[in-house]
């Protein structure tokens, strides 16, 4: 193969993925467009970046790097991650909580860039949303994932937990309310669209679930209520 094909190849298109963990296609990005890390996971070309490291991560083979929770002055948590997170990719959003006890924190995948629960967590691992024309809540990854309600069992059950999944949602739909993520299903009827509910796993992870009840009344126990919001500043902050 000439040189100049052998350039071409090795070099990732405009908007193109171009590293992460477990990635092995090409790391270069064309002439005036530079690599900016999304999440660990996912690195892409965006048009007058400078390359950017990865977030922190806690995940096998990567480096940890704290992150403050703020204290002593009683002034608002802040983020000391390197970096914070990707810098946000326009048309999309970050999703936050806005309440305590889960103020700032941010929607993403339990294992990050996987097909796992989905948690509240840090601003450094903050992921990047959309909600497409057909009601999809997807998290914008290559592979993209798609959020997914469990089916509700019976009419005693009041929480429907929220995982992600490399196949699109069958059933419900996911909106905006002005900066309110919504989820509806014609089969359900739910007092309030935009009621969620966070409650953490036995390792502690904050899981969603969408709240089938009142907003802040009859709260499961270990659960708190929550709304959720689009973000839109150039990266997640605490």
């Amino acid at each position: 193969m000439p040189q100049e094909i052998r350039a071409i190849a090795q070099t990732a298109p405009q908007w193109g993925q171009c590293g992460g963990i477990g990635w092995t296609g090409p790391t270069v990005c064309p002439s005036g467009w530079g690599c900016s890390a999304v999440n660990p996971y996912y690195s892409q070309c965006l048009q007058g970046v400078g390359n950017t490291p990865p977030p922190s991560s806690t995940l096998p083979g990567t480096t940890s790097v704290p992150v403050s929770t703020g204290g002593g002055g009683g002034g608002s948590p802040t983020s000391t991650a390197a970096g914070g997170s990707g810098t946000l990719i326009p048309g999309n959003s970050f999703i936050r909580a806005v309440e305590d006890p889960n103020f700032h924190k941010y929607l993403q995948s339990e294992v990050l860039g996987t097909a796992s629960d989905t948690v509240l967590g840090e601003p450094g691992n903050a992921a990047q949303f959309v909600i497409n024309s057909s009601g999809q809540l997807v998290q914008q990854l290559s592979p993209p994932l798609y959020a997914i309600v469990e089916p509700r069992a019976n009419s005693t059950v009041m929480k429907l937990k929220v995982t992600w999944s490399t196949t699109p949602a069958t059933s419900g739909t996911f909106m905006w309310s002005g900066d309110t993520v919504e989820w509806s299903n014609p089969t359900i009827s739910r007092p309030q669209d935009n009621a969620w509910l966070v409650c953490p796993d036995a390792a502690g992870n904050k899981d969603l679930y969408v709240n089938l009840g009142p907003y802040s009344y009859n709260t499961p126990a270990g659960c708190a209520d929550e709304t959720i919001h689009a973000y839109t500043g150039s990266t997640a902050t605490a």
